[in-house]
């Protein structure tokens, strides 16, 4: 458990990627530069994310989507 969070909540890093279309790396570069939260969940480092982190993020994405979709 990450702070209450079943591991099932928790998504991997191959995981996150693919919902993103991102790189793996890409999202690596991201956690590391705070703009997603990640828990290392092992000695060696993994990173897991949390489910409901990685949908808001997808949502903020889609309304900066639309906010500059609707000025051009």
């Amino acid at each position: 458990m990450v702070n209450g969070e079943h591991m099932s909540d928790l998504l991997t890093v191959r995981e996150v990627a693919r919902l993103l279309h991102v790189h793996p790396n890409t999202l690596r570069r991201w956690s590391n530069d705070g703009r997603i939260k990640a828990y290392r969940i092992t000695a060696r480092g993994d990173r897991r994310f949390k489910r409901e982190e990685i949908e808001r993020f997808l949502a903020e994405l889609s309304e900066v989507k639309d906010t500059v979709g609707s000025l051009r």
